[in-house]
């Protein structure tokens, strides 16, 4: 077993694997920036280490300085948790390298699904379905890339392989924007993510987002703790997430749920991940994979009872996993709300000083969060305070208890979008289940329309 884990991240996650550790009997070490110094997980921790000033380039994304955290604390492993240095293979390497264990997978399995395109080719590879497209790089010809378009069917879109957050991106309607499209969208990928290559899919009109939790080993085992429906979103982000996603044809579940396994045994996975989808029509199409713990993964804990965080940490202790796939049972249904420090108006930042705080309790509902009365939400980082979490044995149950809980949160002294998710969660479409990605959208703009 890891004896002691520097945690490489702030705020709520941080807070949620200094917990899993303390329940391993791990020592942890908190690294903060100086804007960071009363977080609660730096209250909490064995030991406390400033690694520089509030900006996250001179800080939470300086591996020099959490490399040399890690040594004067004498910690085993790093635990990166989501965003920052979570899907960044040469942190993970640098820090094989200097003798610490990295929790997550390889370096070099990072930088296989950090490249859509070779994520891509290692999907179909695999047996995971994909979306129809240029299954590699868009060609330097120009006729041939017109062919691969009309092979596909119009629309499509260009993508960046080096993008993310919804970045990189350009819907093609007619050939006669392709070629522009496909340039303009290389400059843009060059100029953003220092990588030029982009690659050419099916554009779906109505999806849902779906995705599949995964964990294995490194070992030869690998399990899935079911799927997630993550289709309520504004601007590429995720706003509410729920496990198991409604509606979803058995059958195609199975077997996406089949492959995804298969993939990671395939691949030699190592530690937690997700496998994201497009779902339209009972067809599932693949378009990456996260080498990382999800920011919603509370859903799927609450409907499986398997803690995460904590297999993430065993596994990196070189242990196999603790269960098997016969072991994991879906039960009952769980809702999460983004809570965010935010203008519930125009979603401006609302950073600044927490007057009151008051967090919802009772069955089957869960509150991870870093926040606390007297706390200063710093400017510097993302909005998200905390999530909401609500569970119970049916979907319309675990509805109605999400809006109970916003009922009961208080957070006073800033602005937060709790509003934003008490209209959503007496939507009426919502309700019904099944909601596709450009929903939350369109329910904004015909909003400020009114």
């Amino acid at each position: 077993m890891l004896k002691k884990v520097l945690i490489a991240n702030r705020g709520e996650i941080a807070l949620r694997i200094l917990r899993a550790c303390k329940e391993l009997g791990i020592k942890t070490v908190a690294v903060h920036s100086t804007a960071d110094r009363e977080l609660k997980h730096v209250k909490l921790a064995d030991e406390a280490i400033c690694i520089g000033p509030a900006s996250s380039t001179d800080s939470y994304l300086n591996i020099p300085a959490i490399i040399a955290a890690a040594e004067i604390s004498d910690a085993d492993a790093v635990h990166p948790g989501y965003g920052f240095m979570a899907e960044r293979a040469d942190f993970a390497e640098q820090l094989e390298k200097s003798g610490f264990v990295f929790i997550g997978p390889t370096a070099d399995l990072i930088r296989l699904m950090g490249d859509k395109v070779s994520a891509i080719e290692a999907m179909i590879k695999a047996g995971v379905p994909t979306v129809p497209g240029s299954n590699g790089p868009v060609p330097s010809d120009p006729a041939r890339c017109k062919e691969i378009a009309l092979r596909i069917g119009y629309p499509v879109i260009i993508k960046a392989a080096s993008g993310g957050g919804g970045r990189g991106m350009r819907v093609v309607h007619k050939e006669e924007d392709l070629l522009t499209s496909i340039e303009v969208t290389q400059t843009e990928a060059a100029a953003a993510f220092g990588d030029g290559t982009v690659y050419m899919e099916k554009f779906l009109t109505n999806p849902r987002h779906v995705e599949v939790q995964v964990i294995a080993d490194g070992q030869g085992n690998a399990i899935h703790l079911g799927d997630r429906d993550c289709s309520l979103q504004r601007r590429h982000q995720k706003v509410i997430e729920e496990a198991p996603a409604p509606g979803i044809d058995e059958s195609a579940r199975q077997e996406v749920f089949d492959a995804c396994v298969k993939a990671c045994i395939d691949l030699n996975y190592r530690g937690a991940g997700t496998f994201e989808f497009l779902y339209e029509d009972g067809r599932y199409y693949f378009i990456e994979m996260n080498t990382r713990v999800q920011v919603e993964h509370p859903v799927s804990e609450m409907v499986t009872g398997v803690d995460i965080i904590k297999e993430q940490l065993l596994v990196a202790s070189g242990m196999p996993l603790s269960i098997k796939q016969e072991d994991v049972v879906i039960r009952g249904h769980a809702f999460e709300c983004r809570i965010n420090a935010e203008d519930p108006n125009t979603f401006m930042p609302s950073p600044g000083k927490i007057t009151q705080f008051h967090p919802p309790g009772g069955l089957g509902v869960r509150w991870d969060s870093h926040i606390y009365t007297g706390y200063t939400v710093p400017p510097f980082y993302d909005s998200m305070i905390g999530k909401l979490i609500t569970f119970a044995p049916t979907r319309a149950e675990a509805l109605l208890r999400m809006s109970s809980a916003l009922d009961e949160l208080v957070v006073n002294g800033i602005k937060t979008n709790v509003n934003l998710h008490k209209d959503l969660v007496e939507d009426v479409e919502f309700a019904k289940g099944g909601v596709n990605i450009h929903y939350l959208e369109h329910k904004l703009s015909d909003s400020k329309k009114n």
